[in-house]
């Protein structure tokens, strides 16, 4: 298949999915109106105009089953949202990468890492001591998974930020997040970004030409 006619079909399927996402979010809010407060959109807001205590003020009582009944809610939404987001950024590492060149256990990761972030983000929210407890308990864990490619890094980067997206309730920036991603690397795919230097815009723009292709 001509590389034209594959991005043209790649885009076509990845904006159906992302349209039919849309409709199912607005479709849920119609049908379950009393469910949109504990749906993970919103979040920013309420980090931006919190204003933080002078002490923190650490309760010990146990908390109701309805208030750890919606936090579990939202965590679920929040965890389908962002394995959601992330399905069409791992279609373009298939779309990207030579069938040959394809790391499974990197492509479920990419999937499965969000899920994980979005927990400790949801664990960690609003309380510091958390955070540094948390802090220390990765840092005594040595990871062993090597990325094979620089670019992998760009997707692993992306499924932490979907995951503190939806950890935090703000899925609406995962969404943006998600979908910057997936149409600037199908575009640059497309274009071979780098790949030839000595075309005349990159010859004037680098004072290379043809016999320093090479180089």
């Amino acid at each position: 298949m001509r590389k034209s006619t594959r991005i043209l079909n790649s885009t076509f399927a990845i904006t159906a999915y992302f349209g039919l996402l849309i409709l199912l979010i607005f479709g849920i809010a119609q049908l379950f109106p009393s469910y949109q407060a504990l749906l993970p959109f919103g979040g920013v807001e309420e980090l931006l105009t919190e204003v933080p205590d002078d002490a923190e003020v650490i309760s010990t009582f146990v908390e109701k089953p309805e208030i750890v009944s919606r936090a579990a809610f939202t965590l679920g939404a929040a965890i389908l949202g962002a394995v959601l987001l992330m399905v069409p950024i791992s279609w373009v590492y298939f779309i990207t990468t030579r069938s040959k060149q394809i790391n499974r256990s990197f492509a479920q990761t990419m999937v499965v890492l969000p899920v994980i972030v979005a927990g400790i983000a949801m664990i960690v929210q609003n309380s510091l001591p958390l955070a540094f407890s948390l802090a220390g308990i990765v840092a005594a864990v040595r990871f062993r998974f090597a990325l094979e490619q620089p670019a992998h890094a760009l997707y692993i980067f992306a499924a932490i930020a979907v995951g503190l997206g939806a950890g935090i309730g703000a899925l609406g920036i995962a969404f943006v997040v998600s979908v910057g991603f997936v149409y600037i690397n199908l575009l640059l795919w497309k274009l071979d970004y780098g790949a030839d230097l000595t075309t005349p815009f990159f010859s004037f723009l680098t004072g290379r030409g043809r016999d320093d292709k090479n180089l």
